[in-house]
């Protein structure tokens, strides 16, 4: 049964809970897909591991930025709520539902599909009903009981680092296959490094890497939000950065260069050189498994920001209300009304194409918009404060800023159209927010009152 009031969540998830929501929400498909593509421009070893360590360094600075945030402002949302009080209340409620639709329940259905084609080929089924039923199936367990769904996205994370921790391990004791780049610096890497192929590469990196600021959306539920947020937001990143670095130095070893520039599927290639012919289906149930853990992630974190509006009144009141085992009922299956559409419909890729910009853009205005609340509240008590301030928020905003030119260059027609879009939303919201704040009032105070009935 469901209680329609909203009163204030339970507090059920640990450190431990917290940090892996952050990894679950960061590993997905990215990192066994994208070396290839990186390799086709900078075909130097130590510039490629350069390129995810950065990669990593920018998500720290801003998990950094984040942390800051969430000990100021503890509440679930994550840009919903920061943007909001940094900047404007129409801004907030823009973030939320770019984060809430295109952020989360877009991604649940491109990792339920890629589940499917991965699943299909270990077990004799089609893959869109496994799709769906992989989906439906969590979505029941978040729905159904928060702790429950705590649990299981626990041990579904932890199964995830297992796997990735084994086939690391395999992978270095490996002998390097002939061909394969090495890892260590040359003569040549200054010059890869400073290639306009390796900014470029930066951006397939940054995208890898979304996921970082997962904690903050379940701000609230986390025991000691203040103090634990933070900690999950730096252990999960850091620890997803020092993964993706061995992983990619397995691929570089174990991967001869002229079977690694321009490939696609390179989890599955350097799985087939570790372990023959069995390589695939090794490969294929491990990227499975991952994937069931970030549907999961998606599928708790996403909701919330649905219940945050909710609670501001800039959604149905519905949407936040939790049933007595403490889950946001309501709020999970909208999302995955959402998401099975774009399973169904197989829509989300250009939705996905269309929104990426926009997600980018906002961690850039949220980082941005940490250092504006600085100087407008300095009073705010700020129980985690950012080491080596101002560097973190500047790191992260030049690095982002760049990433964001190269990709609006590269593609600038779904940009310009978004950022309109974003803009005409922005105009008629702050209007409305700013009617129903000033205007509605004065006209209460103002009327006459009525006669007759």
């Amino acid at each position: 049964m469901i209680d329609a009031a909203m009163s204030a969540p339970p507090q059920t998830f640990d450190l431990r809970t917290a940090t892996l929501l952050v990894v679950a929400n960061m590993i997905g498909t990215g990192v066994f897909t994208t070396l290839g593509l990186q390799a086709e421009g900078v075909q130097d070893g130590a510039a490629l591991l350069l390129l995810w360590l950065l990669g990593g360094l920018v998500a720290v600075c801003g998990a950094l930025v984040y942390a800051e945030l969430a000990a100021a402002l503890p509440r679930s949302g994550g840009e919903y709520v920061y943007l909001a009080r940094c900047y404007d209340p129409a801004l907030g409620v823009i973030a939320g539902w770019v984060s809430a639709t295109v952020g989360f329940a877009a991604p649940v259905a491109l990792a339920a599909m890629a589940f499917g084609r991965y699943a299909a080929t270990v077990v004799p089924l089609a893959p869109t009903p496994m799709a769906v039923a992989a989906v439906v199936v969590i979505a029941g367990l978040h729905a159904f009981d928060v702790t429950l769904g705590a649990r299981f996205q626990v041990l579904a994370t932890l199964l995830k680092v297992l796997a990735i921790g084994l086939f690391c391990a395999v992978g270095l004791l490996w002998p390097a296959a002939p061909g394969a780049l090495p890892a260590l610096p040359d003569a040549g890497t200054p010059a890869a490094v400073l290639s306009p192929a390796f900014a470029l590469s930066l951006v397939y990196v940054s995208y890898a890497y979304s996921g970082w600021n997962a904690a903050t959306y379940v701000a609230a539920e986390v025991r000691s939000p203040q103090r634990l947020v933070p900690r999950a937001l730096l252990y999960g990143t850091a620890a997803v950065t020092l993964l993706y670095l061995l992983l990619n130095w397995v691929f570089l070893r174990s991967v001869p260069l002229t079977d690694l520039t321009g490939t696609v599927e390179v989890g599955a290639l350097s799985a087939a050189y570790l372990f023959g012919d069995t390589g695939g289906r090794i490969i294929s149930a491990m990227l499975a498994l991952l994937l069931l853990s970030t549907i999961s992630a998606m599928l708790l974190a996403g909701p919330r920001v649905f219940e945050a509006m909710a609670a501001d009144g800039h959604l149905l009141s519905l949407f936040g209300a939790r049933n007595r085992r403490g889950a946001p009922t309501r709020a999970v299956l909208f999302s995955l009304v959402i998401a099975l559409a774009l399973v169904v419909t197989g829509t989300f890729e250009a939705v996905l194409a269309f929104a990426g910009f926009t997600l980018m853009l906002s961690s850039l205005l949220t980082v941005l918009g940490a250092v504006r609340l600085r100087r407008r509240e300095p009073a705010l008590p700020r129980p985690f404060r950012i080491p080596w301030y101002p560097w973190p928020p500047l790191v992260y905003l030049c690095l982002t800023a760049a990433t964001l030119l190269v990709v609006s260059w590269t593609n600038p027609w779904p940009v310009l159209s978004g950022t309109c879009a974003l803009g005409a939303c922005w105009w008629w919201l702050r209007r409305r927010l700013t009617h129903a704040a000033v205007s509605v009032p004065d006209r209460r105070r103002i009327r006459p009152p009525r006669a007759g009935f």
